[in-house]
């Protein structure tokens, strides 16, 4: 069974200037945090679902997506704002 849960903020890493998120979390459960590739192993292997609200006030969902030099990140699925959604959190 998927879990599906809300993002509403994220974690920075000040330390890797190409990996711009830490990790993401929100409200559901009392509040849940989990680091960037925790998330993409759960979304990869559909253990959880993962959407937050665009600037728009459109619901999105995150998904996994690759660099060109093969390295998973996340990301929202294409929506009418160029803004990275989950860096707007």
């Amino acid at each position: 069974m998927t879990d599906t849960f809300q993002v509403t903020c994220h974690r920075p890493d000040n330390n890797d200037r190409h990996r711009r998120l830490q990790g993401l979390g929100g409200p559901g459960g009392g509040g849940w945090h989990r680091d960037i590739d925790t998330l993409i192993t759960a979304l990869q292997t559909s253990q959880y679902k993962l959407w937050t609200v665009a600037p728009s006030g459109e619901s999105v969902w995150v998904e996994v997506a690759r660099r060109s030099n093969g390295r998973a990140y996340l990301k929202t699925e294409p929506d009418s704002v160029e803004l990275n959604n989950l860096l707007a959190l």
